[in-house]
């Protein structure tokens, strides 16, 4: 639960009583267009698969993908058939976990400093745990790896994940892999045995197991297909035998895997008599990455707003309350999760912070006669590098949608070429998605007029969500629950950020030429007092790690600016400062690395509270 004073908790908690109260006494739920008999407050569960397209399962059109499990689910599912969602992780995450939009939560990107999200959200896990459920987390949260950023910050009281947005990425343990893995236990580092896909499942199966008295929300966010692709031949080389690309049976073969635990956990609900009151839902969080494989005719990849990037499967099973086998055509998206299941879960939605999403409880029970036609707008606007600024601009990399009709603005291009094109009408595509879901006709110059509604609407979604956008989201410094803080550059911020290495493969390739990347970290120091402050460019432990040239080390943050000469073979500069409490920019530098003579940020900043 967030820091909030007690008066606030007492007054959700009585709100959330009387609703109970009401919704007991009440023979039906009063929810407009329904009209059923009261259920039980359901367990949940949610899995999100990682890079997963459209067309990765054999329920949906591919004849090579072998999904016996998911198959025979969708069977046994409402299922839409136009969700959508962010062409990226990150802001698909952020949206799920709020209901809100991703550009209102302060997530923007992947990296950079550009995928944590605010604290002051209230997430779907604090919602639900207030609200009487036990919450875990069994996957990849990528949504911040810091204090108070991570998922056992913000409403998980039980969290095994891997850090930032793959196994082997920069934050995560040093040449990490998706089998054997080092895991976050509650914040704890351990190595485990096994594939990363079996661990995580068997891992919600026992938390699943060990629940009794109260409902529980379980998550299970796979960082599969999600390269690297590494799984056992046992999965892949079945594809390779069919003539399949090696990528391509790589990707199926995790797929394959994920499908053998999805039909372990439903076997569990079973045997345990508790599938009658579980709610399970099944989705991906942006389209494919690579090009090769089947997508259902869809056009685009991930990063991209065509449909291609961002339609996803969106299967919903809760027997005995829901009416499985049925195909819901009405739009919907990510924004619409976290109202959805707080409807279901009979939970308040949050009082303070407005919701952009929709409740789909209408149209899962089958009451649809009147449901209103919307508007659902996405964007994957990487701030344009060089120019030192974080905020999306307008119109680059867009798309808003309605039932009918779909514009896309300035897909074409590196961002200031979109944003220069973007001014005009001439580079807005339109389709009419009833008779081209593939967006193969652009019939903006038949229909100027819709164009212009839809990008008026648009225009006036981005600057009410893109408000405050440039506020940036912190890590904390010196908290008693996390001491010491590593920031790598994953979170680095600046116009330089973006040639600093993410992943570990990028810090062994670096070790042998040069390091690259510069920018600092926002910070929130929590207590005043010693701090010791070092920088690396790779742990201490790997030996492959080479040692720093001389030169100069850099640190600044606020008033406090200190430099130290970086003597010959050593792999490590370290500071002790006195910071004071409050908010900054930790500017850390490196001079003498390089030959162009370039600054660089360490890939490491490691910061210790003292005393």
């Amino acid at each position: 639960m967030k820091l909030q004073t007690r008066m606030d908790v007492l007054k959700r908690n009585w709100t959330f009583a009387v609703e109970v109260m009401a919704l007991v006494l009440l023979p039906i739920l009063g929810t407009p267009g329904c009209s059923v008999e009261r259920w039980e407050r359901p367990n949940v569960i949610l899995i999100v698969t990682d890079d997963q397209g459209y067309g990765d399962l054999g329920c949906l059109g591919n004849d090579k993908i072998k999904t016996p499990y998911i198959d025979k689910f969708y069977e046994e599912c409402v299922r839409f058939t136009n969700f959508s969602v962010c062409p990226l992780c990150s802001p698909t995450r952020a949206s799920l976990m709020t209901g809100r939009y991703n550009y209102r939560t302060g997530v923007v990107d992947t990296w950079v400093g550009l995928g944590l999200m605010r604290t002051e959200e209230e997430t779907l896990a604090e919602l639900l745990t207030d609200a009487g459920y036990r919450t875990g987390i069994f996957g990849k949260w990528h949504l911040g790896d810091n204090y108070p950023l991570r998922a056992m910050d913000q409403g998980f009281q039980e969290s095994l994940v891997h850090n930032e947005g793959a196994i082997g990425a920069i934050s995560d343990a040093p040449d990490n892999r998706y089998h054997d893995p080092v895991l976050l236990h509650n914040g704890v580092s351990r190595k485990y045995e096994g594939y990363c896909t079996d661990i995580f499942f068997d891992a919600a199966i026992t938390y699943i197991k060990e629940m009794s008295e109260k409902p529980f929300f379980v998550y299970i966010p796979t960082n599969v297909p999600h390269g690297p692709l590494e799984v056992s031949d046992y999965y892949s080389a079945p594809y390779r035998g069919m003539g399949l690309d090696d990528r391509t049976s790589r990707i199926y073969g995790m797929i394959t895997n994920l499908d053998e635990n999805i039909g372990r956990l439903m076997k569990l609900l079973k045997d345990i008599q508790i599938e009658e009151n579980t709610l399970v839902i099944f989705m991906s969080d942006n389209g494919p990455w690579l090009p090769e494989r089947y997508n259902a005719g869809l056009r685009g990849l991930k990063t991209m707003v065509y449909e291609g990037g961002i339609k996803v499967p969106f299967f919903v099973r809760w027997p005995g309350t829901l009416k499985g086998g049925r195909d819901i055509p009405q739009i919907a998206a990510h924004i619409d999760l976290l109202p959805t299941l707080l409807e279901f879960c009979r939970v308040p939605q949050p009082h303070q912070i407005p919701i952009d999403g929709r409740g789909l409880v209408p149209l899962l029970l089958g009451n649809d006669e009147d449901w209103p036609n919307r508007m659902l707008f996405f964007q994957q606007s990487r701030p344009e590098f060089g120019d030192g600024s974080n905020v999306p601009k307008a119109f680059t990399h867009a798309a808003a949608k309605n039932q009918e009709y779909k514009i896309v603005m300035s897909a074409k291009g590196g961002d200031a070429e979109r944003y220069n094109r973007a001014v005009g009408f001439e580079d807005t595509e339109l389709y009419d998605l009833r008779k081209d879901p593939g967006e193969t006709h652009d019939i903006s110059k038949e229909h100027p007029e819709i164009v212009q509604a839809m990008r008026k609407a648009y225009e006036e979604w981005f600057h009410d969500v893109a408000k405050g956008i440039d506020r940036p989201v912190r890590i904390s410094l010196g908290a008693e629950e996390a001491n010491p803080t590593t920031l790598t550059t994953q979170d680095l911020s600046g116009n330089r950020a973006y040639k600093a290495p993410w992943n570990w493969r990028s810090v062994r390739q670096m070790a042998k030429t040069e390091p690259d990347g510069f920018g600092y970290w926002n910070v929130n120091v929590i207590r005043s007092g010693r701090y010791e402050i070092t920088f690396r460019l790779g742990p201490t432990e790997q030996d492959w790690i080479p040692a720093l040239k001389p030169g100069r080390a850099h640190l600044r943050l606020n008033s406090v600016m200190k430099i130290q000469q970086i003597q010959e073979g050593i792999k490590e500069i370290r500071f002790t400062v006195n910071l004071s409490a409050g908010a900054g920019q930790l500017e850390a530098y490196l001079t003498g690395q390089r030959k162009d003579g370039e600054k660089v940020s360490p890939f490491f900043v490691e910061v210790r509270f003292l005393d």
